[in-house]
């Protein structure tokens, strides 16, 4: 909001002004009425390996991050130069196999991925799309640029609570919010339809599209529903789904009806017990081979982990140069790769200065921030490091930046990162805003919801 201590940056000051008109008590009012509307709406998350409740509402800050519409224009080129890319490596891995054989990234660093998957070699995806939804973490540097800390590529999450601070936002402060010039988010869930009709098998124009949730004691089973419902298709679990003559079929009170396109929030691993993990209970048996077939289509393509593997990701910019022969709009952070010795050296030596992450990893497990360990967790560390350096990256512990945020009363800065959704289908969707993460603690860098992080409103404007 401040450029400096005194100076409101120009997109801030209206708010800032507004912000300066109401007293404590009717801001605290707005924040409990912000509250109950996720409350009474069931805008929950669950957070695992706590011995209290699991389920919780989201928490809401009541003061939007705001992006003026010259930056957003700049985000928008840059994710959709990433998404284009990615594809094109996806499709290139698990067929020619161009890029390694030209040495731009190790053979070896793609075959040791555990999210690579053979089961997907030679396996033609519709329009060589891949990834048809992406969560593209971004944070803002000093000089005001963004960085992409983590692409999110298997089964992103968190665009149902954008969708829902959003709604709250508009009710909590109506007269501002209609006078700011705001873009809107509202299409989303018609976007995220239309990428995946896209996706339908040859000669199935009116495509019958599911969304597959592993049930309800998921921690995002309140977006599987959000999404479904916003969406207008069914949502279903693996039970309610079979496989006949490589033909997914789901099973309604008029019959078995075909189904084309599936939006799966379920992991490569639990998909089919026939194909990967013989103990799930999640997935379909039989649906690798009517997806092998062309019978139906996946949206996130199997084996697309490998794309947001965090050893990956530190080849990303010259995945952009090889296929696009174009510098990348947005830079990545600095990371040090750990099956190099040199790196790994630097990196065990300096461990309390460093965010050490765990490559397989997403929603901020598996993670050491240097500055923030105690000695114990270092050594454990250093010891995993050791063991298994393909598994771990580093990078350093970047100052994320900083917004305002309503905390018990007062205004105090908290972290914030972005992640903005990309969708690929016949075309790239980036709806303009995105869910902006909040690192609750004071002086915590995890903004992860998982982590007990929330989140606030974010407005992109026209101009």
């Amino acid at each position: 909001m401040f450029a400096t201590e005194q100076q409101v940056r120009p997109h801030y000051q209206s708010i800032y002004e507004r912000l300066n008109d109401m007293t404590a008590d009717e801001l605290d009012r707005r924040q409990q009425a912000a509250n109950l509307a996720f409350l009474s709406q069931g805008i929950t998350f669950t957070v695992y390996g706590r011995d209290e409740g699991t389920e919780r509402v989201f928490p809401y800050d009541l003061l939007p991050r705001i992006i003026p519409a010259h930056e957003w224009a700049t985000i928008e080129k840059g994710l959709t130069q990433r998404i284009t890319a990615l594809n094109m490596f996806l499709r290139d891995i698990y067929h020619e196999g161009k890029i390694l054989a030209d040495k731009v990234i190790p053979r070896s660093l793609v075959y040791s991925c555990r999210h690579y998957r053979r089961e997907m070699r030679g396996v033609h995806v519709p329009r060589n799309i891949y990834v048809s939804v992406v969560g593209t973490d971004l944070i803002r540097l000093e000089d005001g640029s963004f960085a992409v800390l983590e692409d999110n590529l298997r089964v992103p999450s968190g665009v149902s609570y954008m969708l829902a601070n959003r709604s709250v936002m508009k009710k909590v402060f109506p007269n501002l919010f209609g006078s700011y010039g705001v873009r809107s988010v509202d299409q989303y869930g018609q976007a995220l339809l239309s990428t995946l009709r896209a996706l339908a098998p040859a000669g199935r124009p009116d495509p019958n599209i599911v969304l597959l949730t592993p049930g309800v004691y998921n921690s995002a089973y309140f977006e599987h529903t959000y999404l479904a419902r916003q969406m207008g298709i069914e949502l279903v679990e693996g039970r309610d789904l079979l496989v006949h003559d490589n033909v997914v079929y789901t099973r309604t009170t008029g019959g078995l009806k075909r189904v084309d396109v599936i939006y799966r929030r379920v992991d490569d691993d639990f998909l089919d017990p026939l194909a990967f993990r013989p103990d799930s209970m999640l997935g379909v048996a039989g649906l690798i081979n009517a997806y092998r077939a062309g019978n139906v289509a996946l949206a996130n393509a199997v084996g697309t982990g490998i794309a947001d593997d965090k050893a990956i990701y530190a080849y990303v910019p010259r995945i952009i140069r090889y296929y696009l022969g174009e510098e990348p709009i947005i830079n990545n952070v600095e990371t040090y790769l750990l099956d190099d010795e040199k790196e790994r050296r630097y990196v065990l030596e300096n461990l309390d200065k460093l965010v050490v992450k765990a490559v397989g990893e997403s929603g901020g497990y598996g993670m050491l921030i240097g500055p923030h360990s105690t000695a114990a967790e270092r050594e454990e560390f250093r010891a995993r490091i050791i063991a298994e350096p393909r598994n771990y990256i580093a990078q350093p512990t970047l100052a994320l930046s900083q917004a305002p945020c309503f905390v018990e009363g007062n205004f105090e800065p908290r972290h914030i990162d972005l992640r903005p959704y990309i969708l690929y289908g016949d075309q790239v969707t980036i709806v303009p805003g995105g869910l902006t993460r909040v690192a609750l603690k004071r002086g915590s860098l995890v903004v992860n919801s998982s982590q007990g992080g929330g989140s606030k409103d974010t407005w992109v404007l026209y101009e």
